[in-house]
Formats: structure tokens, sequence, C-alpha cells
């Protein structure tokens, strides 16, 4: 028996760029950019562009790994848990005179156990990805406020190694650009990579597009969704290490919401929430529209909670534009 899997091919030229579902977010982005400088001249000026770059960082670095979950046709909302999980962690280990790379690699390593807990139990349990990462959300949660019992962590600059891990998330390369986007930039290089010209991004649209028709070629598709799902929690990792860097504080209730930002960073992006569809440079196309709105809603004075209001009915309008695509295919 042979099946057909169909997988976008992902071409970095102009011509396909102009002819990406992402094209419609890039025209987006761009009219953004110019109603914010028309609304504001000191919204253009490098320092506030670089800020909201370092602003977007951590979100954007998160949405590299739930990327590959998303197409896979899953969910993972335990993002914000991991980020906390990780960075309380990591502070621990630091607090406690370890040396810093080695409490990094801590906190990573606590990222990938949970991703793997989630993906784990999706395929052995077969239980729905919302499910399962909706209750390790609380999980996560929960665990992150018993190591700490419930007390913040506060990292001081007199504490050996605290100095070097606070350039990761402080610092500026040549004093300008802030390490936190360098790094964003690097791991969203890397997602590009992975997603497009690797075999496991072939096999994460095949997954995502067909799962069965995946496995009746010979994709092991439990292994390709547990794999996104490890993705998805080390880069929620990093990002937390990074938060921590960045403020040298850290709570239990810290990163709660962030999974809904991540999600609709990816979404905005054009990928779809059924799977099959989406790609890296959709993600960062998103994550930087959603950044480029906040910074404009700040910049104007609107109020967070109105902020709150128009980023969800921009999620809103980005699903039915993908619904509306989907039937336009159907029909056609």
């Amino acid at each position: 028996m042979s099946a057909t899997i169909s997988v976008p091919q992902q071409r970095f030229n102009l011509r396909a760029a102009l002819h990406a579902r992402e094209a419609g977010v890039l025209a987006a982005l761009v009219l953004l950019f110019i109603l914010g400088a028309v609304l504001s001249p000191s919204f253009v000026q490098a320092d506030n562009l670089l800020s909201v770059g370092q602003q977007i960082a951590q979100i954007g670095i998160m949405a590299v790994g739930a990327t590959f979950v998303i197409v896979n046709g899953e969910i993972d909302l335990s993002v914000g848990s991991t980020y906390a999980l990780a960075a309380i962690s990591t502070g621990m280990a630091i607090a406690a005179g370890v040396a810093w790379p080695v409490a990094i690699l801590i906190g990573l390593g606590v990222g990938v156990l949970a991703g793997l807990l989630n993906g784990l139990a999706v395929v052995v349990l077969g239980v729905p990805s919302f499910i399962v990462t909706l209750g390790t959300l609380s999980v996560f949660r929960g665990v992150a406020l018993l190591i700490s019992g419930g007390a913040p962590i506060s990292l001081s600059s007199s504490q050996p190694g605290v100095a070097e891990f606070t350039l990761l998330g402080q610092g500026r390369l040549f004093g300008v650009i802030p390490m936190q986007l360098i790094i964003f930039a690097v791991v969203a290089a890397v997602g590009v990579v992975l997603l497009s010209r690797s075999r496991f991004g072939f096999n994460t649209y095949a997954v995502g597009g067909n799962p069965e028709a995946a496995r009746l070629v010979g994709i092991q598709v439990k292994r390709v969704k547990v794999g996104a799902f490890v993705l998805s929690g080390l880069t929620a990792a990093l990002a937390g290490v990074l938060g921590l860097s960045f403020l040298s504080y850290v709570q239990g209730v810290t990163g709660s919401g962030l999974e809904l930002t991540v999600i609709s960073a990816v979404i905005i992006g054009g990928a779809a929430l059924f799977g099959g569809s989406g790609t890296m440079l959709g993600t960062v196309i998103g994550v930087a529209f959603i950044g480029l709105l906040q910074n404009i809603l700040n910049i104007n004075g609107i109020s967070s909670f109105w902020q709150t209001v128009v980023t969800g009915l921009v999620i809103i309008a980005a699903v039915a534009a993908d619904t509306w695509q989907r039937k336009r295919k159907t029909r056609a």
C-alpha cells in the first residue's frame, strides 16, 4: 500500500515569498509600520525599534518551538509554565553556587524533560494535546511554586557569575544590538533549517498534513510528534533563562499567559491550527507584527486592556483568513 504526501516546498527567494501565504501578513506588517510612523515620529527611531526587538525576542524564541508543534497539528499550552519552571530552576542553581553555564544547562534540561513528558503523554496515552498541555500547564506551574516555596528568586550582582549571566539578557553587541535579539535570530535561523531543509521538517509537514498517510510511507509519526514537543519545551526554557538573565528576578507566576501570545504569533504568521502548513518565516513575521502592534499602542498611550482586545481581534481575523483560504482551495 502506498500513499502520497503533499509537503509545502519552502523556497526563500523573492518570487516564492511574494506568492506565499505569509505575503499577506508581511503586507500587513508593512502597513502597520507605516501607521506607527505616521502616528508617532518616535516610533521609527533606532532606539525604539531595537527596544521592540528585545521585547519580542523571548516570545519569538518560544514561537519557533511552538511552530513545530502546530505544524504537527498539535498544541502546547504549557510553554508559559515551562518558561517559569526553567527560569526558577536556573535561578535556584545559581543562588546555590552552581556555575552559571551549568545552571543554564539545568534550566534547558528542565525544558527538554517537560517537552518529553508532554509528547509521551500525547502519543502513548492517546490524549489530545490540548488536554495534556492544559493539565501540564498547571502541573509545571505547581512544581515551580513548590520548589521555590512560592517565594521570588532574586540574583545579586555580588553573587559569583551573576554579572556574566546577566549579559545574555541585558548585554548589547557593540553596545547597540540587544543580545536577546541576536539569540532570537540564531534560534530562528536554526528553526528555518530544521523545518524547511531537514528530514525532520519534511516529516513534520507530512505528519501534520495526514498522519495516517505519513505512517503508511514509513514515517515514525510518534517520534516526530515527541520531537516537536521537546523542541517546544527547549525553546520555552531558553526564553525563561533569558527572562531571568534580563530581570535577575523570577517567581512562580512568571510567564502566565505567555502561551496565548506565542500561539497567536504562530497563527498570525500563517500556520494552520489543523496542522500541515506554516513556515518559520511566517512565525517571525507574526512575532514582529505583535511586537510592533503593542509598541504602537504603548507609544500612543492606549490602555493595556485595549491592547488585549486588539490582539484578540487580530487573532480572530488571522484564523478567519486561514479558514477562508482553505474553503477557497476546497472549492477550486
